[in-house]
């Protein structure tokens, strides 16, 4: 009786007894049914003729005794002699590889640490310089301060001093109150007083508070409210720093796992790493197939990679889910105006042939 029909003569086992047949078994993927290795083990076993492209993955990943064991070059023992060296060096290989990733993941912490300081250091210079200067401030100083904020024109004098304290504070790395927001936004519309430079301070100083509050507690929920901010205040590569420290497979929280996805997928997305913010997005959608953060975000990412069928797919999934069409169409909107001229005509076609009303803001 031949190799293979002695396999076809018995009932498939288990994928596990498979694995330790074949000596696979310190490879996670040898237990997943469907995997590669996995669909190649069980056709080996069954005495199934394995296609060339099957052999040509063993080959090419190392698997030789096993592709020999499957030509029929190697009996079970000479394979059994050959594959227990390979599977030591695989082990050891592997177990190289995770020392070397820890030894990264300590290496970017301790660079993620040393920013924070910076940044901790920075701010409470600007808090002593705030705390420090008199009331008579001169008015050189207040120009600089208007000028920074982009506030140089005329400012009502019975708004002159609130808004004054508002920016030294700002300025000083103090964090602005919510009733200095509800004040900055209802004012904005006729004063605009709530600059972009003003907006990106706010931010930083948000984003610095939970680095520091992530730094102490250890909550990622706190990274992913820093990176929220960083990412409005043009700091993306700092919250990609901070979220690559954060060990995913320890989280346990499904909520938690699926929000750090999405927010560094848009990180990845500001980043321009647009494959990597397509993967973070598809995992964070497999954990909370019900939220429509991440298919905003797939939504956003597809849209500006240009595949904008996909992308109105998701959108219209992300308000099926909760979310508010007025903001995806101000996201979309944002992607239109910031996009290269070449894409911009293109996403202007799509969206005047999908709905030129809706799209208006897109006609020249």
């Amino acid at each position: 009786m031949t190799k293979q029909q002695a396999g076809h003569s018995q009932s498939s086992p288990a994928l596990t007894e498979v694995a330790r047949k074949f000596r696979v078994d310190d490879l996670p993927a040898a237990f997943i049914p469907g995997s590669r290795i996995a669909n190649i083990l069980n056709q080996v076993e069954s005495g199934t003729p394995l296609s060339n492209y099957a052999l040509e993955y063993l080959r090419k990943n190392g698997f030789v005794a096993l592709f020999r064991y499957a030509n029929n070059e190697f009996s079970l023992t000479d394979f059994l002699k050959a594959a227990e060296p390979e599977q030591l060096k695989r082990r050891a290989s592997s177990e190289a590889k995770a020392l070397q990733d820890e030894k990264e993941r300590q290496l970017k912490r301790e660079a993620f640490l040393v920013n924070v300081k910076l940044e901790q250091e920075r701010a409470a210079a600007r808090k002593r310089a705030y705390d420090n200067d008199p009331r008579n401030i001169a008015r050189a100083k207040l120009k600089e301060l208007r000028d920074r904020y982009g506030l140089s024109n005329y400012i009502e004098k019975e708004h002159f001093p609130r808004l004054m304290d508002i920016l030294r504070r700002a300025d000083g790395g103090i964090r602005l109150t919510q009733e200095d927001l509800v004040w900055l936004t209802e004012k904005h519309d006729d004063y605009d007083y709530y600059t972009e430079e003003l907006r990106e301070r706010f931010h930083e100083n948000e984003a610095v508070f939970y680095a520091c509050e992530f730094e102490k507690s250890k909550d990622p929920w706190t990274a992913v409210n820093a990176s929220s901010h960083y990412r409005k205040c043009g700091q993306a590569r700092t919250a990609d720093s901070m979220l690559k420290t954060i060990i995913i497979s320890r989280l346990k929280n499904i909520k938690l796992k699926s929000a750090v996805f999405t927010t560094h997928g848009a990180v990845k997305r500001d980043m321009r790493q647009y494959d990597e913010a397509l993967t973070l997005g598809d995992k964070a959608h497999l954990l909370t197939p019900k939220d429509f953060r991440p298919c905003t975000l797939l939504g956003a990412v597809n849209m500006e990679i240009g595949n904008h069928n996909l992308g109105e797919s998701w959108y219209k999934k992300a308000v099926e889910l909760g979310a508010n069409e007025k903001s995806v169409d101000d996201d979309l909107r944002s992607i239109f105006m910031r996009a290269e001229s070449s894409k911009r005509e293109e996403l202007r076609a799509y969206l005047l042939k999908k709905d030129p009303f809706r799209y208006s803001w897109a006609k020249k």
